[in-house]
């Protein structure tokens, strides 16, 4: 069902933890599974992302997309973990089950969270980010009713 290096993340989680002081905090979840996810974020002044950390509280599944996004965002530009996404989680698992692509979207939205709260705290903006939801499921209804 899960590939070894989903295993393997789930196991031997990297980046779990919190970081004080972080530059840029984002939590997200997913009220239909009960999936939360929380990444903290340490940049610095040239916008690089020095150090990342996760705390996730869910399944397998979302503990090793939480644990893969922390190593894709690691030293990488804010920009550039502007382009990540939840095909680039699932995909450097080497994939993950249809019933849970939702986490590797949860680890995205999460990502886009905590960038979020770093540019309300510099007062700046990031070309293509949109204010996160705090549930990846938020607007589901509206979007169903006008169908």
């Amino acid at each position: 069902m899960y590939s070894e290096k989903v295993m393997d993340h789930f196991q031997n989680p990297r980046n779990m933890g919190e970081i004080e002081d972080a530059s840029g905090v984002g939590t997200v979840g997913n009220a239909k599974c009960g999936d939360i996810m929380r990444i903290y974020l340490d940049i610095d002044e040239e916008q690089v992302i020095r150090d990342v950390k996760f705390k996730t509280f869910g399944c397998g599944a979302a503990v090793a997309t939480s644990s893969m996004a922390t190593e894709l965002v690691k030293g990488r530009h804010i920009k550039e973990a502007m382009q990540i996404t939840n095909k680039a989680v699932a995909e450097a698992l080497d994939g993950l089950p249809p019933v849970k692509m939702h986490c590797s979207l949860l680890a995205e939205e999460a990502i886009h969270a905590a960038l979020w709260d770093y540019a309300q705290k510099h007062e700046i903006t990031i070309e293509g980010l949109e204010k996160p939801k705090s549930d990846i499921h938020e607007g589901e209804e509206a979007e169903e009713e006008a169908y």
